[in-house]
């Protein structure tokens, strides 16, 4: 089946980003890469993607709700 959309390409590889707010998103890799994110892994498969997101991204709010020195 051909995907038209690139996010929804199973077999796609994809960027894993970060904003400045320490948000995390996949970008497909035949994308341009949005303004105001950079590039924290390499393309892979969204299995290692998702392995990586769920190793490393352990708060899901923004930094900018989170108190000094308070961790969630």
């Amino acid at each position: 089946m051909e995907y038209s959309n690139p996010f929804d390409a199973p077999q796609g590889r994809f960027f894993i980003l970060e904003n400045a707010a320490k948000q995390f998103s996949l970008w497909p890799e035949n994308c341009a890469l949005p303004a105001g994110w950079q590039v924290v892994c390499e393309p892979a498969v969204p299995e290692i993607c998702n392995s990586w997101l769920n190793a490393n991204w352990t708060n899901l709010q923004p930094v900018s709700f989170v108190r000094e020195g308070e961790a969630k």
